[in-house]
């Protein structure tokens, strides 16, 4: 186990986790500013899935070209170039079309970053090493909402701030070794109907956590100023939510790798759907809190589950390409959740974005409890080539 490059990459993406955390809800909190409506907000929230999609068709053979390690150097430093842009240039097309690039920018650091995570971990290890980094991840997010409310709304620091930490990412990865092997042919977005249709619960599953991520950290923050608490406190809502995806990542990551990792997705989705329901009734009672804990931890293991399911079937080019359907799965659910939601609950209904989580969640288990988990078996190149001869 190479625990050097092991946590210099989780780092590198944790300071993604942590800039976005900051631009995201600062962004919608400065457009509802300006007077623009939920819609437009979900717009602007959906535009990097896009950027998502390209990132996802162009990292294998960028990292093929290149190298894996300096591509997520690259990657990092435009991306802070990009937010500096964000509080220089404050016009809405501007910001549309910088937020289309960051999603590129970001997204091959994802696929390539979370591809050498699971490359390097080792597999009595998988579920608690992954479920590390989503801990680390959620926590970065967690401290973005939170910095935000000392940092303040009314200027631009948390961009630069942002910046900082886009760097600093970039920097943590020189030198590092055991990224997985890369050829022009990886991660180019070919396959995805072919892979939702092998391992459906597990690309439901990214759309809804997507979808969760993007809503949670640019429309909670205006669903609960517009359901009549102060912004403080509707940062803490996108906090608390984080919070319980941080919390109970690594238990979750502990009981797979110990019990049923099937059992374990489909509790998940058990618990994002009850705690969606809840919310509604509960949003002005003491009791929204813990929903809120459930809300956030249920959504990440739906996640960090995904990863590890990823992890034990895929290795070096397989495993790239898997990462890169997967940051498609990212896209379209960033895309679908930010929209949908923006437009109900303008046009609809004031608590769309549980109602929505919701509706996703109990797809995901009527689908999971339907067609299952297909079993483990080995999808490196080499033993592919090997199966076939």
């Amino acid at each position: 186990m190479r625990w050097g490059p092991y946590f210099a990459v989780c780092a590198a993406v944790i300071s993604i986790g942590l800039a976005l955390g900051l631009t995201m809800p600062l962004v919608s909190l400065r457009l509802e500013g300006w007077g623009y409506g939920n819609f437009a907000i979900g717009v602007m929230a959906s535009t990097p899935a896009v950027g998502v999609l390209l990132g996802a068709m162009i990292a294998g053979r960028l990292a093929a070209r290149v190298g894996t390690p300096l591509l997520m150097r690259l990657c990092l430093l435009s991306g802070a170039f990009s937010v500096g842009l964000l509080a220089l240039l404050q016009s809405y097309p501007i910001w549309l079309f910088l937020r289309l690039l960051i999603g590129v920018q970001l997204t091959v650091v994802f696929i390539l970053g979370e591809s050498w995570i699971n490359q390097l971990a080792i597999e009595k290890w998988r579920g608690r090493l992954v479920a590390l980094y989503g801990t680390g991840y959620a926590l970065s997010q967690l401290s973005g909402p939170v910095l935000l409310t000392f940092i303040g709304t009314a200027d631009n620091r948390g961009f630069w701030f942002s910046v900082c930490l886009l760097v600093g990412g970039s920097l943590l990865l020189l030198g590092r070794t055991g990224a997985p092997k890369v050829d022009p042919h990886s991660a180019n977005g070919r396959g995805l109907f072919a892979f939702c249709g092998q391992l459906p619960a597990i690309a439901w599953a990214v759309v809804l956590f997507a979808g969760f991520e993007a809503m949670i950290l640019t429309l909670l923050p205006v669903y609960g100023i517009q359901q009549g608490f102060t912004q403080a406190v509707a940062l803490a809502m996108v906090s608390t939510v984080v919070v319980g995806d941080a919390l109970l990542q690594l238990p979750i990551g502990w009981l797979a790798d110990r019990i049923s990792r099937q059992t374990l997705f489909k509790g998940c989705g058990i618990v994002l759907f009850l705690s969606s329901l809840a919310m509604p009734p509960l949003l002005h009672h003491i009791a929204i809190w813990p929903v809120l804990v459930l809300f956030g931890a249920s959504a990440g293991g739906l996640f960090t589950l995904s990863l590890i399911l990823i992890g034990e079937r895929y290795r070096d080019d397989a495993l790239v390409r898997a990462n890169a359907h997967i940051a498609q799965l990212w896209g379209i659910g960033c895309l679908i959740g930010p929209l949908a939601t923006g437009a109900a609950s303008q046009w609809i209904s004031g608590h769309a974005l549980p109602l929505v989580m919701a509706l996703g969640a109990v797809g995901f288990v009527i689908l999971v409890s339907l067609r299952g988990l297909p079993p483990v078996m080995r999808s490196t190149d080499a033993e592919l080539q090997q199966e076939r001869s």
